[in-house]
């Protein structure tokens, strides 16, 4: 019982890094949204994490991010990810960077840095890219 304890609020430690990852993404354009918030709280999902846990997760990963001055404190988490997890992650980050319609010099360099980070490969990330660049591209056309 003790161990299973202690691994659940490892898991929890993990995911509120990732979500303060994907926090990150948001506030680098100086311009967080509540959509952002939304698809953030989706991609959480996603990845497997319990509904009634999401609010205390935001809250705790958005402390961490204010207080990190780097995201090497949140990428360990995504890298060490499954990669069916990790492109949920990616897409995540790309949604986010575009739920607005543009990506800015921040976003993209955030993203650049990350691709090697995370240990994504290139054509992977461009394609992930091009795939939610599209799916925006086709909401803000309507």
């Amino acid at each position: 019982m003790f161990f299973k304890k202690d691994k659940k609020n490892n898991e929890n430690e993990d995911i509120i890094k990732v979500t303060a990852l994907l926090i990150h993404a948001a506030k680098i354009d100086e311009n967080y949204s509540q959509q952002e918030e939304n698809i953030i709280k989706q991609a959480l999902l996603k990845i497997g994490t319990n509904k009634d846990d999401l609010k205390e997760i935001i809250i705790n990963a958005k402390k961490i991010e204010e207080n990190s001055i780097q995201i090497l404190d949140f990428t360990k988490e995504v890298k060490n990810m499954n990669e069916d997890k990790k492109i949920k992650i990616i897409e995540a980050l790309w949604e986010i960077i575009y739920s607005n319609n543009e990506a800015d010099i921040y976003e993209t360099s955030l993203m650049r840095r990350l691709t090697g980070l995370l240990y994504i490969d290139s054509k992977v990330m461009g394609d992930i890219k091009e795939k939610i660049k599209k799916k925006y591209n086709d909401v803000f056309s309507k």
